[in-house]
């Protein structure tokens, strides 16, 4: 049965299905809700998302900024206010045209984001320079109806994520809450991820829909394909105009504010699967991990209670240091939970036998393949720190040496099928952009690195002309 529920899949055979068998069968998602991409998360993987916000609530916290929570109907009115924001939105937005049998009188998106209906308000609360910064988040759900291509956490038609919006006096107090949410906010969560990544800065057409610049974390996954991380957007004074939200400085002037929105989402989970997991299934970072230890007793006849007790004792102790550790007294085989705790990619795992118990001694197995026989339970939170840095490591290496320098669109085109992140120059125009796309077999423009300009050291890949830029290009999901 063991077997059964295991991956049956390897990820060099096929990358898509290992993914969608680790998903399901280890209890993160199950994608066979009646209704396509609209999926259900299941405990484990929710787990790992109310890890996720409660490690977030702490630097919102340092912060300044506030939960809060909007309607997630959104009067069409509303959308049109911001052009560039309704074009953007408006192919993958879902309305509600009639309520108990009848015509609604408008329409209401359900929100693909919440500017709008947030801005709304932000009209009615601020009025000073004292009302300012203003700064909120909230912990929602959000419908975009964008593809038809769904997977699992990676490209749903609902996800959940954090809402970041914020109102300034300047366009300097603006920047520099981008710079905090991506070098601190957003950083000191992928070091939790143990994931290394690339900060760009999207080219216009890749700009969230009414910002002046977006800024995001790629990811590159083991397929060669990326997945976009956190994503942090300078909006200027695009969405304060038309919804005159305003406020009186110190001289008594009548002044817009400045604004920032950004966001990360349940697609967070989908990125740890597909960037750590191996053919038994999820690797989840210490850091991340719903159960940093899971301790399976190994039960003989008539030596039960001694085995019980000793388990017992171990997981006080290791949840009095602050681990988060379970212990499996299932009445299932010892085998099938050293399967099944692997599928979930459990970082550590405790096997405690009679024999461990007269020699006062724990067998200890880490999900990066580890057995180690330990006198000290002191240790364990060594080795998990341990685990950490390796998975960290080995990211940063995957990401360093995935990326390749390519000079001319052949060169793309051969190393495209390789995957992975290909720098090199464009001129800047919007039809090399597409032809780069289209010609190379679907590496895109991904963007330049954000706060570090660097020199082109070539001609356009395209047209041959002059680069205006260094860009990365990457196949993307």
């Amino acid at each position: 049965m063991s077997e059964e529920l295991g991956v049956q899949t390897k990820r060099s055979e096929d990358f898509s299905k290992w993914y969608l068998e680790v998903v399901r069968k280890g209890g993160f998602i199950d994608q066979r809700s009646p209704a396509k991409g609209f999926d259900v998360i299941m405990p484990w993987g929710y787990a790992i998302w109310q890890l996720i916000q409660e490690k977030f609530n702490v630097l919102l916290k340092e912060d300044g900024t506030h939960n809060t929570y909007f309607p997630m109907v959104i009067p069409e009115r509303l959308l049109k206010k911001e052009e560039d924001h309704l074009e953007g939105f408006k192919a993958e937005t879902m309305m509600i045209t009639d309520a108990g049998g009848e015509k609604l009188e408008e329409k209401l998106a359900v929100r693909p984001t919440s500017e709008t209906i947030m801005y709304h308000m932000f009209n009615l609360w601020i009025r000073s320079h004292t009302d300012l910064p203003m700064k909120v988040n909230q912990w929602c759900n959000i419908v975009r109806y964008d593809t038809k291509m769904t997977k699992p956490f990676i490209r749903g038609r609902e996800f959940l994520w954090s809402e970041g919006h914020t109102a300034h006096a300047t366009e300097e107090g603006a920047k520099a809450q981008v710079d905090n949410v991506v070098k601190k906010m957003y950083q000191k969560m992928y070091d939790d991820f143990a994931m290394s990544k690339l900060l760009l800065e999207r080219p216009k057409s890749d700009t969230f829909a009414g910002a002046n610049f977006s800024v995001v974390f790629d990811t590159l996954m083991q397929d060669g394909k990326v997945v976009q991380g956190p994503g942090t957007h300078m909006l200027g004074q695009n969405f304060s105009k038309p919804f005159d939200i305003k406020f009186t400085d110190q001289d008594g002037k009548e002044k817009f504010v400045w604004q920032t929105s950004w966001g990360i989402t349940t697609r967070q989970i989908g990125a740890l699967i597909m960037h750590h997991g191996d053919d038994k299934g999820a690797v989840l970072p210490p850091e991340i991990a719903p159960y940093q230890v899971v301790i399976v007793p190994i039960l003989f006849k008539g030596k039960e209670k001694m085995v019980e007790d000793k388990t017992k004792g171990i997981k006080k102790s290791l949840e009095e240091d602050g681990l988060r550790v379970h212990l499996d007294d299932r009445p299932q085989s010892a085998g099938f939970k050293f399967n099944e705790w692997e599928l979930k990619g459990v970082p550590l795992r405790i096997e405690i036998g009679p024999k461990d118990v007269e020699n006062e001694e724990l067998t200890i197995v880490t999900r990066l393949g580890k057995k180690d026989v330990l006198k000290d339970i002191d240790k364990v939170k060594e080795i998990l720190a341990d685990i950490q840095k390796e998975l960290s490591h080995r990211s940063e290496k995957f990401l360093l040496d995935s990326i390749k320098d390519v000079k001319t669109l052949e060169e793309l085109k051969k190393r495209a099928e390789e995957g992975g992140f290909f720098r090199g120059n464009w001129c800047g125009s919007g039809e090399c952009e597409g032809w780069i796309k289209s010609e190379s077999g679907g590496a895109e423009v991904r963007g330049t690195l954000y706060g570090k300009e660097e020199k082109p050291f070539g001609n356009c890949i395209y047209c041959g002309k002059d680069a205006k830029h260094v860009v990365y290009m990457a196949k993307a999901y």
